[in-house]
């Protein structure tokens, strides 16, 4: 069981894993370099926990300790109890869902077994925003996708805000980074998938009708910006688009995710 240890300074070096987590280059070399994560809230320390992650440590306010009694039991890790004034003053901003989580990384996978048995995968191609990757985990693992592929140059879907937005989907779905980007989809036509870009393109077709018939789907999207870059919006197997109203020409990624996924779960 985690031992409960009451601080009162919120200097306490002990404390270092939760410290300014908004600034988030500081955090990505930190997590980095110590091979760790944050969840934050109940439900998502929950579901960390419940999907094999080992604790480093967890840092929660004093009304939060009875909801995750079990959790805490079932832990070795050590779990600071602060007042929440006093946590505000470690992190950096109010935790208004009272329990944090330190966790340790663990390696990725490879492709091969992130795709094995797979029949929906989410591509992602240069998503920066933390909050993006974790709307895509969520909608992703909420509308029947197996897997999540993500380009070299995409968010961490463990940092803590993408761990958030996502209600801890990144626990729940077996994902890894591609190490070649250039082939990526031609590498994925080769394993049996049908690659399918969402671009506005001149060749595009309506989302319902690029994944019709499709058995084994990769729906593929690109950054918040320009979209997909060039390379792989010709080297996929088909284009589409969400067709909308004249004068709206896209949606935002997140949100395109979700309808893309709704989508191709009905095909």
């Amino acid at each position: 069981m985690a031992d409960l240890v009451d601080i009162t300074d919120p200097d306490d070096p002990r404390l270092a894993d939760y410290r300014d987590l908004r600034d988030v280059e500081l955090r990505k070399s930190l997590e980095a370099e110590h091979g760790l994560f944050l969840a934050e809230g109940e439900k998502v320390v929950r579901r960390a926990l419940e999907a094999g992650h080992e604790a480093r440590s967890f840092l929660m306010a004093p009304r939060w300790l009875d909801g995750l009694v079990d959790v805490l039991a079932g832990s070795e890790g050590t779990c600071f109890v602060m007042p929440e004034p006093l946590i505000e003053q470690v992190t950096g901003f109010h935790v208004h869902r009272g329990a944090l989580a330190s966790l340790h990384r663990r390696p990725l996978p490879t492709v091969e077994e992130v795709l094995a048995g797979a029949r929906s995968v989410l591509v992602l191609e240069d998503l920066v925003d933390h909050t993006n990757v974790g709307a895509a985990f969520r909608s992703g693992a909420a509308l029947g996708f197996d897997a999540v592929l993500l380009a070299p140059r995409c968010a961490d879907p463990l940092y803590r805000r993408a761990v958030k937005v996502g209600m801890g989907a990144v626990f729940a779905t077996p994902w890894t980074r591609l190490p070649d980007w250039y082939d990526a989809l031609p590498d994925l036509s080769g394993r049996g998938f049908t690659t399918v870009a969402l671009t506005l393109s001149a060749d595009s077709v309506p989302i319902e009708d690029a994944v019709a018939g499709v058995d084994r789907l990769a729906l593929v999207l690109g950054s918040e910006g320009h979209g997909l870059s060039t390379r792989w919006e010709t080297s996929a197997d088909r284009r589409a688009i969400i067709p909308m109203r004249a004068g709206i020409d896209s949606l935002n990624v997140a949100a395109a995710a979700a309808v893309a996924c709704y989508a191709a779960a009905r095909r």
